[in-house]
């Protein structure tokens, strides 16, 4: 582990002045991923801003009838809390689905959404990586590839984002609330995260010196017509090879709306606005199901030893709209599919 600056922050403007200083500073809130990344001397920060003190805690109603989570909430609070549960249950659903209890009480709102990359080769620093060292190249193409992208790749990187917090966020319109130098901001979900292109290094849209300080969810009641689905290799502490995130509106028998993001598939959760609305005044019913999961993958790639996530992932979409439009969403404690 590399020698580095630690400063604790009593105030935001503290944190964002701390960051600016230098394009190598790095936020410490839970720790549960970067922590781990300078234990395997993938992370080098030169600076850690310790936040744990800011006022970033608490879970509160907005003007318009959303929720507003502060960046320092943990998993596990969150998860649990009495509003999340009862107003959000896909995000509620999508976070225990995540990690393990132990590491739910420390992981934060905010550190789930800048959580960096499972890839085995970004992990390895003996291996090129062109996410860990831009331009050495990326060891996972014509590599171990089962666990990597089917869209959004390039030629620089195939890595996909590990977050099941975030698929939820993704088909929940959220918007992510920053504070920095130039002062405070809200981004859209969809615009946060990046694809690799050729600046792989880069994850989300952040600027030197900005903090997230919040997550921002509009008024949203898909009711009991929502599932998270997870795909993984064991049913606990594994990451997703597929997963779908689905909330959905029923009228008169008809899905009046349909929100769907996709997890374990890409660089940033997956999602499709122009499709979703084909099934706006559908009826329910597997034929539609399928031919929506059909064009949902047309696009797909996959590297070889992925290839078997294409057809995983069609069959994970038509469970999970069969699951929301029955109003029978995932069980994330027994985890039997219904």
């Amino acid at each position: 582990m590399n020698r580095f600056e630690y400063v604790r922050a009593d105030t935001i403007a503290d944190a964002i002045a701390a960051l600016a200083q230098s394009a190598e500073a790095r936020v410490l809130a839970g720790g549960t991923n970067l922590v781990d990344l300078m234990k395997y001397d993938v992370a080098k920060p030169s600076r850690v801003v310790d936040i744990n003190r800011l006022p970033l805690k608490e879970v509160a109603d907005t003007e318009n009838g959303g929720l507003k989570i502060g960046a320092l909430v943990s998993n596990s609070d969150l998860a649990w809390h009495p509003q999340i549960v009862k107003r959000f249950p896909l995000l509620a659903s999508a976070i225990l689905a995540g990690a393990s209890p132990q590491l739910r009480n420390a992981a934060t709102t905010g550190g789930n959404l800048l959580q960096r990359t499972r890839c085995y080769y970004f992990y390895d620093s003996s291996t090129p990586c062109n996410k860990r060292t831009p331009g050495s190249g990326c060891g996972a193409i014509g590599g171990v590839n089962r666990i990597h992208a089917i869209f959004g790749a390039s030629e620089s990187c195939i890595a996909v984002h590990p977050s099941d917090m975030c698929i939820a966020l993704a088909a929940l319109d959220a918007e992510v609330e920053v504070e920095g130098v130039k002062g405070r901001r809200l981004i859209p979900f969809e615009q946060f995260h990046r694809l690799p292109e050729t600046t792989p290094e880069r994850d989300n849209t952040l600027e030197q010196g900005d903090l997230v300080t919040a997550v921002i969810l509009p008024a949203t009641d898909f009711g009991s017509h929502h599932t998270y689905l997870k795909i993984r290799d064991r049913l606990s502490y594994a990451f997703a090879l597929v997963s779908v995130a689905v909330g959905m509106t029923m009228e008169d028998g008809v899905i009046a709306d349909l929100r769907l993001a996709m997890g374990g598939v890409a660089h940033k959760p997956w999602r499709n606005k122009v499709l979703e609305k084909t099934l706006h005044g559908a009826e329910v019913n597997k034929a539609s199901f399928r031919h929506f999961a059909e064009e949902a993958l047309r696009g797909a790639k996959g590297q070889g030893q992925n290839d078997f996530k294409i057809a995983l992932a069609r069959r994970t979409i038509v469970r999970a709209l069969t699951q929301a439009a029955r109003g029978t969403p995932q069980d994330q404690s027994d985890k039997t599919f219904r």
